[in-house]
Parts: structure tokens; C-alpha cells; sequence
């Protein structure tokens, strides 16, 4: 029996992994009080080895503090860091793709010093070839279906982005930190077109030694060429903010300040290209017993972005008590963490709002509380990855020592997609078949047999039971009845 093989060879998501590194920064004795600590962090690179991934970055930190003479001091510093992912999966022929996170930032002392630590999270993606082996001919009757695979195509880019706003009069900026919401993933010909907003969070000083925030969302678009990129094509991206730069211009005769910010932001992609594989899914020999080697052809992708908008309020959890005489500044920081779950009424995103409060209290001194406020929002969707972006929150102190808050989210889903199919690798020829001598035979099929399971059963190619059989309808029906014809030759 003869039989032919292809090789469908294609670029794909290989494996996910998740890996933590600590990277600690160390500061002086001046810093007395912690009021608010932030970290960020940029990838510069990432690359695939025999069981390891290795990546690198920078982080920042930056504290918003009080001296021993309660004055409100900033300070800032940056660490480079390189890490590895253990994974007996890896390989060098894999290219590797990193997505950093603070998941966690710590501050403690240690003699005259305090050393900021942060947990930093890496979401790692490692693309490389997938293929797979499939019957495409031979002597068989075989069922051919076209098979949709999705390839990938790894694309990256970079933008700027600016703002320019006008404030109350501020004495100095103490701190920013930055937040990408990407809202709209589309494909056009030629080019991968990425929109979204980053929220730009400033913690400000006045002449008179408060404090007060101000928050800005700062629109963006990148356009990265792709060749393969058409309408109607799937992508995935995540952007980074890789560089910010903030200064401000005093103008004292209004009282009033005018904020300029540049941001440098990195993206990295993937565009999904379908393609139809014209594969047997099941296959039988007229003469002979054949054995199927089946195999699984499968390839991950994305869906639709949906993006929405929710505002949620309540009452938060504190890391600190407050008293009614203390005076909230400023709410800075401003972050979540957030899951798709099932529950009984539907698929919702459920999560945590938080936020760090800043607050005066009747001394005159300041103090920094971590608020958290949860959040349970309804959602049309199966399976999606989830972003949350918080801006707009606010707080405030109705009953002593309970804080209310308020919130906008922006949500953002974006569906998981896996193409899966079932086709047939080899086939092996066994046993010849006994065949009827009769010239024809009737045969009672199973109710809701369609045309291939008939011809299967009947080892004729479906084209031979349609001839013979052109009033049957398919699925067939109880008590239906299938004429087989066979063609004899006169012995002399």
C-alpha cells in the first residue's frame, strides 16, 4: 500500500513560563519616615539557552520620604539586574520574549540605611518552529479537510509620546509613575497598529509643604510594519514605557505651573497568520485492513480585544489606622490586580484596587497608608488575558477611621484562541479483506450515519455509495436501507 507525507512547518507560542527575581537598591540615613516607594522596570533583553532563559533590565526606584526635621525629601536611583528562568524546555533556537511586572516593593533598615527591594515578576513567552506530519496521498480512500493553523510572526517598535498640562503652582515634582492601558490591537496591510493611553501619576510638593497629585492620560499610537500583517489577521502586544522625562515651568505671577512629559515606549508583538492545511482526518483501504497513526495538530493565538470601562466605590482596607483628625493629601500610585474567574452568574473580573494615601496628621507630620479597594465586574468572555488600569481614584474620610474611595477601571480583554484538529500521520497496510461475492447486497445503516461513516463501514469511496444509492439522504434516517452493487465478470 502506498502512501505519501508532508510536513506542515510553522512559527509559534512554544511555552509559557513565569519566573521572580529580588532587586534591591540602597539609600542613605537621611531617610527618616517612608511615605510613598515606587519601582519600575524595563527589559533590554532576553534570550533562550539550554534549560535557562536569561533577562535583563533596569529598575527604578524612587521614596518620597521625611528627614528627621519632618521635611518632605525625594530621592532616586537605578539598579541593572540580569536573572534566569530555569526550564528544561528551553533551547537556544527559541526566541524569547519578557514582560516585567513589580509585583511587590518592600522597604526596611538596616543600621544608617534603608534598602528598597522589589519582587519583579517575568511573564516569559518562547516562540520557535512547530510542525507536524500529515497523510496528503496514496492508495487509500481518504477524507480531506482543510486545517486551520495559525503562525506566528514576532514583530517590535518603539514611540514617543508628550503631554503638556497646566497645574496650581508646585514647589517640586517628587515623584511619577507610569501605567500602559493598551486598548486597540488591529492588523492592517502591512502594519500592526497598536492604540492606547499610558496614565502618567505625579506626586507634587507645595510652597507651603503639602502634598498633592495630579494624574494624566496620555494617548498613544504605534504603527510596527509587519509584512504579514493584513486586515482580519490576529495579534497580540504588550508596550513598555522605557523612558520618561518630566520638568515643569513655574509662572509665580499666576500661580500656576505648566508640566511637560515625554515618554519613550517599546512594543513587542506577534501577528497570527491562519493558514488551511489540506490534510486527511481519517482514511480506509477497499481491499485491506489499514492501521491509522494519527497525530494533533495544534496552534495557539489570540482574539478580539474588548475594552470597557467600569467605576467602582467602597469602603478600603487600610495598612494603617487613621484618625479624624488626620488630613488626606494626596492618593498616588495608583495600581491593581486583577483575574478572570468563574462564578455562577458568568465569567466576571475580580480584583483589587490600591493606591497609597498620603496623609498630614495634627503635627504637622506626613504618612504614607496603602489602601485596597475590591472590585468584581461582569464580563462577556471565555477565556481572555486581563489588564485593569485604575486612574481617577479618589478618597475620602466619612466615619473615623474608614476610608471611601472611588475608581475608574479601564478594562481590557483580549480572547485566547487554540486551533486544534485530529489528522492522519501514516497508515499501515494489514490483513486482505474478505470480500461478499454476491453482485449486490442491501445494508441497514445506523441512524445518523453521514455519507463518509457509511462509506467507511461499507468500504466503497462515498462517491460509489452516492451513485448507487442517489435518492439517500444524509444523516440517514431509522430504517433506511443502502443498495450495494458490485460489478462480476462471466467465466467462459
Amino acid at each position: 500500500m502506498k502512501t505519501e507525507t508532508q510536513v506542515f512547518r510553522g512559527y509559534g507560542k512554544r511555552k509559557e513560563i513565569h519566573a521572580q527575581t529580588a532587586v534591591e537598591c540602597r539609600f542613605g540615613q537621611e531617610v527618616e519616615t517612608i511615605l510613598a516607594a515606587h519601582c519600575s522596570a524595563a527589559l533590554t533583553g532576553a534570550e533562550a539557552g539550554n534549560g535557562e532563559v536569561r533577562y535583563f533590565g533596569k529598575a527604578r526606584f524612587s521614596l518620597v520620604y521625611e528627614d528627621a526635621e519632618k521635611k518632605v525629601c525625594r530621592a532616586e536611583k537605578g539598579v541593572e539586574f540580569s536573572a534566569v528562568a530555569k526550564d528544561d524546555f528551553c533551547f537556544p533556537a527559541l526566541s524569547a520574549r519578557a514582560l516585567l511586572s513589580v509585583e511587590n516593593i518592600a522597604v526596611r533598615r538596616e543600621g544608617a540605611s534603608v534598602f528598597a527591594q522589589a519582587l519583579l515578576g517575568a511573564d516569559i513567552a518562547l516562540y520557535g518552529e512547530q510542525s507536524f506530519e500529515y497523510l496528503s496521498g496514496g492508495d487509500l480512500i481518504m477524507r480531506r479537510e482543510p486545517v486551520k493553523v495559525l503562525s506566528a510572526h514576532l514583530v517590535s517598535g518603539a514611540a514617543e509620546t508628550e503631554d503638556e498640562f497646566e497645574t496650581e503652582f508646585i514647589g517640586d515634582i517628587l515623584q511619577h509613575a507610569e501605567t500602559v492601558n493598551l486598548s486597540e490591537i488591529v492588523c492592517e496591510t502591512g502594519t500592526l497598529k497598536l492604540e492606547g493611553e499610558v496614565s502618567l501619576g505625579i506626586l507634587a510638593l507645595k510652597p507651603s509643604g503639602a502634598l498633592v497629585s495630579f494624574e494624566r492620560l496620555i494617548p498613544f499610537e504605534i504603527a510596527i510594519p509587519c509584512d504579514f500583517a493584513s486586515y482580519g489577521c490576529s495579534a497580540e502586544a504588550h508596550v513598555s514605557v522605557m523612558n520618561v522625562s518630566i520638568h515643569a515651568e513655574a509662572d509665580e505671577e499666576r500661580n500656576k505651573c505648566r508640566i511637560f512629559a515625554e515618554i519613550t515606549l517599546s512594543a513587542e508583538g506577534s501577528v497570527y497568520e491562519e493558514t488551511a492545511v489540506d490534510a486527511v482526518t481519517d482514511a480506509f483501504s477497499p481491499t485491506h485492513n489499514a492501521t491509522l497513526t494519527f497525530a494533533t495538530a495544534e496552534s495557539g493565538g489570540v482574539g478580539d480585544v474588548v475594552s470597557l470601562t467600569e467605576r467602582v466605590a467602597g469602603k478600603c482596607a487600610l495598612s494603617s489606622p487613621i484618625a479624624f483628625s488626620d488630613v488626606l493629601q494626596a492618593v498616588t500610585l495608583q495600581r491593581a490586580e486583577a483575574s478572570l474567574v468563574s462564578t455562577e452568574e458568568g465569567k466576571r473580573v475580580e480584583g483589587v484596587a490600591m493606591a497609597t494615601l498620603i496623609i498630614a496628621d495634627a503635627e504637622g507630620g506626613h504618612r504614607g497608608v496603602e489602601l485596597s479597594l475590591p472590585f468584581s465586574v461582569p464580563v462577556d468572555a471565555k477565556d481572555a488575558a486581563v489588564t485593569v488600569l485604575v486612574c481617577g481614584m479618589s478618597a475620602r474620610q466619612r466615619q473615623e477611621g474608614e476610608i471611601d474611595a472611588e475608581a475608574t477601571l479601564k478594562i481590557t480583554l483580549q480572547e485566547k484562541r487554540v486551533l486544534s484538529a485530529r489528522l492522519v500521520a501514516n497508515a499501515e497496510e494489514g490483513e486482505r479483506l474478505l470480500m461478499s461475492e454476491s453482485a449486490v447486497s442491501v445494508y441497514i445503516p445506523r441512524a445518523g450515519d453521514g455519507l463518509w461513516e457509511l462509506a467507511k463501514s461499507l468500504k466503497k469511496s462515498p462517491e460509489e455509495v452516492s451513485a448507487s444509492n442517489p435518492d439517500i439522504e444524509f444523516p440517514v434516517k431509522e430504517g433506511q436501507r443502502v443498495i450495494v452493487y458490485r460489478k462480476k465478470s462471466l467465466v467462459r
